[in-house]
């Protein structure tokens, strides 16, 4: 076990399975004092929470479109642990058809802004202010994606909602380094998440094998933990004058 972040109070919403469940294993490993996990999967949740310990782990139900619930978040975890020094928002949910300009479902587009967007500037939002009303110098970090930095044939409204993961990192590290709080985001390429895995209709290494085709660096496949340690680097002080970055990984596949 390391000590990176040693005495630290995190919340990781989407936190009940992917690169969220990974990140709160690896935040546990690194010294975190407590991990809040924030999910709408609660078998799941309670599930990695258990795993991890209750003494360091606790779980809460949070749906990020209801900013009530993303404020009684940061609320509780205040209230209980006595600080928030990361907030890890990583929810995020994938279109759900092909979603082209021509044939765009603007209910669909509206429901993945709700959370990929808008619950995405709501945990930002609630964190920052428990952190400026405490004089915490936190660490607010942000799940973006290559389709951050690039366009694509289909899933527009993905494409869209993670450009705007970018401008509200960038402009909320502007407005809160007056406070000492960072804000960054972290931007892998396609890992088999199981949502993603979902969405293509493959297992895990099936997914994979696909992935590694587009990408530069091989040799070696990417993952959640990989994922996860550009996280704990963005909480860390390994990074504490680094805001308002990206940091992307992926396997060189925006290079390519």
């Amino acid at each position: 076990m390391s000590n990176k972040l040693e005495d630290k109070v995190a919340v990781i919403t989407g936190g009940a399975s992917g690169i969220g469940e990974a990140t709160a294993h690896h935040f546990a490993v690194h010294g975190a004092r407590i991990i809040v996990i924030a999910d709408i999967q609660d078998e799941l949740g309670q599930k990695v929470a258990t795993s991890i310990g209750s003494h360091k782990c606790a779980y809460m139900h949070c749906d990020v479109t209801d900013e009530e619930q993303v404020k009684n978040l940061v609320h509780w975890t205040i209230q209980k642990y006595g600080q928030l020094d990361i907030m890890f928002s990583n929810v995020g949910i994938i279109s759900s058809s092909t979603q082209t300009i021509l044939d765009l479902d603007l209910t669909a587009f509206d429901r993945l802004f709700s959370v990929n967007v808008r619950g995405m500037a709501a945990c930002v939002k609630h964190a920052a202010r428990a952190m400026v009303e405490r004089g915490l110098r936190g660490s607010i970090v942000c799940t973006a994606s290559t389709c951050a930095s690039c366009g694509g044939k289909n899933d527009i409204d993905y494409y869209m909602s993670k450009h705007a993961v970018l401008g509200l990192v960038r402009s909320a590290s502007k407005q809160l380094g007056v406070h000492g709080i960072r804000v960054n985001s972290v931007s892998p390429y396609a890992v088999a998440t199981p949502a993603l895995c979902r969405k293509w209709g493959k297992e895990a290494e099936e997914a994979e094998k696909v992935f590694e085709t587009n990408t530069i660096l091989k040799g070696r496949v990417l993952k959640v933990k990989h994922v996860a340690d550009a996280v704990v680097f963005l909480a860390s002080k390994d990074s504490e004058l680094v805001t308002g970055h990206d940091l992307v990984v992926d396997a060189g596949f925006l290079g390519k």
